[in-house]
């Protein structure tokens, strides 16, 4: 192990032991003993500001981990994950000369390889930096991974290792499972971005399935002026999306726009099963003639066949404004516990949509209801699979744009328009009469299976000879629990008799010990009753809780998305932000 290793853990740790102590004061008031303490939302958000300082200042890593984090609301609570954010992946750009040491590693003599280098970045990142270039004639972006970048993550990639057996130690067995899969996908992902040949692969693909949409453009790769830390790409002119001032100087069709980029995304993600995954508005251009242009593939993913037959059907659900079909689509898909308090859920759902409805009795918005389930992920024994988080996150930044760029867009409408005109609701139709069909055939064959078999139990009844067997489920040890305290009970009954007998007919020593023996056994008796556990769940999320966090002051403007609000200063922001 390296001694940068060392020094970064080291480092971390002198970040994050103030919040680690105040945390386990959380669960003993005073660290090792005591009662445990509520916390208000205001101070876990005032925590959870003072935690995105700590990862902006630990650098590159962090600041993807905590933009990963800003995806799993069944790891974080809804304070922490709107924090975080709002992370900005901007940082200043390093010296020309470390990036050209790599482009020359990689390539050869910058001088030789393009007719033109602009040494200024257009835009750095925490990874990566962006360049200006010409090959011939033709302009080009050029994006070089930050020089040394590999070891500083490996490093920091070791010491989540190294945290994570400490942090387990202050979660539920629920969140453990979440935070254990998270690390491994942080790895997993931030290894992937770092792999510049994946990220060429990824917008190939994406690329060649809009090969025949005129409403989008993706950026061609220049392969051979590409390797696995050096990406070069043709260089595409645009407005940025967010830039609705713009946009109506230049006569783009907002409404028109925000269509495109909806049915673009759904295409991806339902259709193809391969997806751009960053979509916040720097990463999204649009031409005079109203082209949406697609930058930076680094964050992409795919989609299995079965996870887009359930996310149709979560839409479609939505749509109809069907509880008990939006429920079931959430279990099937693994966000939703099948145990979890349906009519709790239910409820939930109900005023939901009853919030997100407005006016219009049928406007209303998917990301308002996506983000009431977001909030009781963390409150309920929930878990996020984390091929769906990345898809989450991605609807409602797209959501976000898409409301800015159109305050009345209607997001659920267009999405009900996209299915149907791909044929999806109409298979749907058909595959309901179908399943309908199956149960009317099977209940068909149980009618004729049932008297027999009715009439073999009846004459079983009539000669003594039926017996019943039950088996109790206790997959939570609650009669283990219960036969332990009852021992313990027992233990502590005799320990007073035994200590009042001792302090009548013994010695003063004898009687302390026993004293001392009945004082651990009760306090073991009270430890059995302050370890919470139940045979169900007990969701600690109402309606009145809601209508509370509501009258709190949550957000309510659409537009805030992953990145945070946007602002007229982002706004305005260059255009060369949104390459990396």
């Amino acid at each position: 192990m390296s001694l940068r290793t060392y020094w970064r853990f080291v480092a971390v740790i002198r970040q994050f032991l103030p919040l680690a102590i105040t945390y386990a004061r959380d669960r003993r008031r005073f660290l090792l003993f005591g009662r445990s303490r509520s916390v208000s939302s205001e101070r876990r958000r005032n925590r959870a500001e003072r935690l995105l300082q700590s990862l902006l200042t630990l650098g590159p890593t962090f600041i993807k981990l905590g933009q990963l984090l800003s995806t799993r609301p069944d790891v974080l609570p809804p304070e922490y994950v709107e924090e975080f954010s709002k992370l900005q992946d901007r940082v200043p750009p390093a010296d020309w000369e470390q990036a050209q040491a790599v482009i020359e590693d990689e390539l050869g003599p910058v001088d030789e390889r393009f007719s033109e280098f602009n040494t200024d970045a257009i835009s750095g990142a925490s990874l990566g930096q962006v360049y200006y270039a010409e090959i011939g004639d033709e302009p080009v972006a050029v994006k070089v991974r930050r020089p040394g970048v590999e070891k500083l993550v490996e490093s920091d990639l070791q010491v989540v290792q190294w945290l994570l057996p400490i942090i387990l130690y202050f979660v539920d067995n629920a969140r453990s499972f979440s935070l254990e899969t998270l690390a491994d996908e942080f790895a997993t992902t931030i290894r992937e971005e770092m792999d510049y040949e994946r990220e060429a692969e990824m917008l190939t693909e994406i690329r060649a399935n809009f090969a025949d949409d005129d409403r989008v453009r993706i950026p061609p790769v220049v392969e051979s002026h590409s390797t696995g830390r050096i990406l070069t790409m043709e260089y595409i002119e645009g407005t940025k999306i967010s830039d609705v001032a713009e946009l109506d100087r230049r006569g783009v069709d907002r409404t028109a726009l925000a269509e495109n980029l909806e049915r673009a995304y759904f295409q991806m993600i339902v259709e193809d099963g391969v997806y751009h995954a960053d979509p916040h508005p720097g990463n999204l251009a649009v031409q005079d003639d109203g082209t949406l242009v697609f930058y930076d593939f680094g964050m992409s993913g795919r989609v299995d066949a079965y996870l887009q037959d359930r996310i149709i059907d979560f839409y479609m659900a939505v749509a109809d404004q069907d509880i008990d079909a939006i429920l079931d689509a959430l279990i099937a898909m693994g966000t939703l516990s099948p145990e979890a308090d349906r009519q709790v859920m239910a409820e939930v759902m109900e005023l939901a949509i009853a919030d997100a409805r407005g006016e219009d009795i049928e406007q209303y918005r998917v990301q308002q209801i996506i983000q009431k389930v977001e909030d009781t992920i963390y409150e309920f024994p929930l878990r996020l699979p984390s091929n769906l988080a990345l898809v989450l996150r991605v609807a409602t930044v797209v959501e976000g744009v898409c409301v800015t760029l159109d305050p009345d867009f209607d997001f659920i409408d267009v999405a009900t328009d996209f299915l149907r005109e791909e044929g999806y609701l109409e298979e749907s139709a058909r595959e309901f009469v179908r399943d309908r069909a199956k149960e009317v055939g099977a209940a068909g064959r149980s009618a004729v299976r049932i008297p027999p078999k009715l009439e073999t139990t009846l004459d079983r009844i009539d000669r003594d000879d039926f017996y019943v067997r039950a088996d109790i489920e206790d997959s939570n040890g609650l009669l283990d629990a219960l036969a332990a305290r009852l021992v313990l009970g027992l233990f502590a009954t005799g320990g007073f008799v035994s200590t009042a007998m001792l302090y009548s007919f013994s010695t003063f020593r004898a009687t302390l010990l026993s004293l001392l023996v009945t004082l651990i056994v009760l306090f073991c008796l009270y430890r059995s009753f302050r370890e919470r556990r139940s045979t169900r769940a007990k969701p600690q999320f109402t309606r009145q809780q809601m209508r509370q966090r509501e009258s709190a002051g949550e957000p309510e403007d659409p537009s805030i998305e992953a990145d945070g609000p946007i602002s007229d200063d982002e706004a305005k922001a260059p255009e060369e932000d949104r390459w990396t």
